[in-house]
């Protein structure tokens, strides 16, 4: 589903595919700040996020942990540089998980404070005490769930999570779509064009065996930069990314008037928000937090207003990854 996965199917399973997420973005104009450090030295984000639903009067600001209650703030750990999930502007952290942690936060009564950090340091940082959340657009599976690396090898304790966003893989067509597509079948005959040694290629690459004999001719690049250049110039039919990533560059790239996304999803996941195993209350805070923004609007808000909303949940889950 998606570059921050370890899914072993179509489902992106390593962080080279979120190298094309990085590179596509960078295409549609946005300026990133690439993760550096960990979550020792992360950032502090203090205007970035959820700003300070100010006190104690907040409707469920009773149902967290007395730490959290009495600090006033949740520390979130996220690298911030998967527009338009999170991505910086400037100093700020802005994007989808820090617009739902503010909505969360109003909910909660405390502050949400994001710290920037390297990805395959975030679940340390919940091990290690250092972030109470990891909000960056993490795929719920039973690896994560149960601590276990992709052979299967025990790392760890694992972790919680509450998720709160569905996402897959979609096409990126030029404007117009002039070739009709829909579905990835529709692909058999043509030309795709595709980042290299990403998730994105595999999915092809099983296609093309779908597809016999109606050849799929397959373009492969170093970067899904130049994979999208491909499209846009006509050379190519398709690329394929993450479906937030894939909406965020037809809003953004040439104004919006480069791309556009078509069909629907495949290989449908979830995004989780991370919390320690032996932090229940704190999750089941924010599952019934998250609970109350999808019921009184402000979580589908969010969504409009990234125009992510064919990724809504229609009721928070925990550990509902695969």
């Amino acid at each position: 589903m998606t570059a921050r996965s370890t899914r072993s199917t179509a489902v992106a399973k390593t962080r080279t595919s979120r190298l094309a997420a990085v590179a596509a973005v960078a295409v549609a104009g946005s300026m990133l700040l690439t993760a550096c450090g960990d979550q020792t030295e992360g950032s502090k984000q203090p205007k970035g996020g959820a700003a300070s639903a100010g006190s104690g009067k907040a409707p469920l600001f009773s149902k967290l942990p007395a730490d959290i209650q009495k600090a006033g703030v949740i520390k979130v750990g996220s690298d911030a540089s998967y527009a338009p999930m999170e991505f910086t502007e400037g100093s700020k952290i802005v994007g989808v998980d820090p617009d739902i942690a503010e909505a969360l936060s109003k909910q909660l009564g405390v502050r949400f404070e994001f710290a920037q950090g390297t990805f395959d340091g975030l679940i340390t940082s919940i091990y290690s005490g250092r972030q109470d959340l990891v909000m960056s657009s993490m795929t719920d599976n039973k690896k994560r769930q149960e601590g276990l690396d992709d052979d299967g090898k025990k790392i760890g304790k694992g972790i919680d999570f509450v998720d709160y966003f569905s996402s897959g893989v979609s096409l990126l067509v030029k404007k117009g779509n002039p070739e009709g597509l829909k579905t990835l079948d529709d692909v058999c005959g043509k030309t795709v064009a595709v980042q290299r040694g990403t998730i994105y290629e595999d999915t092809f690459n099983a296609q093309a065996k779908k597809c016999g004999a109606k050849k799929l001719t397959i373009q492969k690049f170093d970067t899904d930069a130049e994979a999208q250049t491909r499209v846009k110039a006509g050379g190519a039919v398709a690329d394929l990314n993450d479906y937030p990533v894939a909406a965020y560059i037809a809003k953004t790239s040439g104004g919006g008037n480069d791309f556009e996304v078509v069909g629907s999803q495949s290989d449908v996941g979830l995004f989780g928000i991370g919390v320690s195993k032996e932090r229940t209350q704190l999750r089941d805070a924010i599952k019934e937090a998250l609970d109350a923004i999808i019921k009184d609007g402000s979580y589908t808000e969010v969504l409009k207003k990234w125009q992510v909303e064919g990724s809504a949940v229609k009721s928070a889950t925990v550990n509902a990854g695969q």
